[in-house]
């Protein structure tokens, strides 16, 4: 829950509206708050934070759920192995 200024609850529509707002002005395809989640989840672990950070940081345990491994962690994670295996 977001707050106003003076600490009252934001209405869930004038929320919405200013998500929108800001979703125009910085000229980036639309999309719900939720997604946002997911894309800051995967953007922290394609920084190298790690999960239990990113599951402190969106406020639960399920990160599994809002991230989304990409191709460079994919192959970050083959290299790591290969290192490990064959030095």
């Amino acid at each position: 829950m977001f707050c106003s200024p003076f600490g009252k609850p934001l209405r869930a529509a004038d929320d919405w509206r200013e998500w929108k707002a800001i979703l125009a002005e910085a000229g980036v395809r639309d999309a719900r708050g939720h997604d946002a989640r997911h894309t800051a989840a995967t953007l922290l672990l394609g920084q190298g934070v790690d999960v239990r950070t990113v599951q402190q940081i969106l406020g639960h345990s399920q990160t599994q759920r809002y991230t989304h491994v990409t191709q460079a962690l994919n192959e970050d994670a083959a290299k790591r192995m290969n290192k490990a295996l064959f030095g």
